[in-house]
């Protein structure tokens, strides 16, 4: 029974648009990445920060709280007002 068919996988719906009212973090970066290793480097890129001093806004989700969470040495985050 080599060819026997496997149950269909259970795919996660897509994440919907984000809403108006959706909540905000602005992030800096108070330290270079410069003496750091790779993958914080990375991951300050990934973010869109780019160099010393960079600040951006990112949504507040999962992903981007684990990103933030990997180089919170790096950054300083606060939550930006609607």
């Amino acid at each position: 029974m080599p060819d026997a068919a496997k149950p269909a996988r259970q795919r996660r719906p897509k994440r919907q648009p984000r809403e108006d009212g959706a909540a905000r973090l602005r992030v800096k970066q108070v330290r270079s990445g410069i003496g750091h290793a790779e993958t914080y480097r990375r991951t300050l890129r990934a973010l869109g920060l780019r160099h010393h001093q960079h600040e951006i806004v990112v949504g507040d989700t999962p992903t981007a709280r684990g990103m933030l969470n990997k180089v919170r040495h790096l950054v300083r985050v606060t939550r930006e007002e609607a």
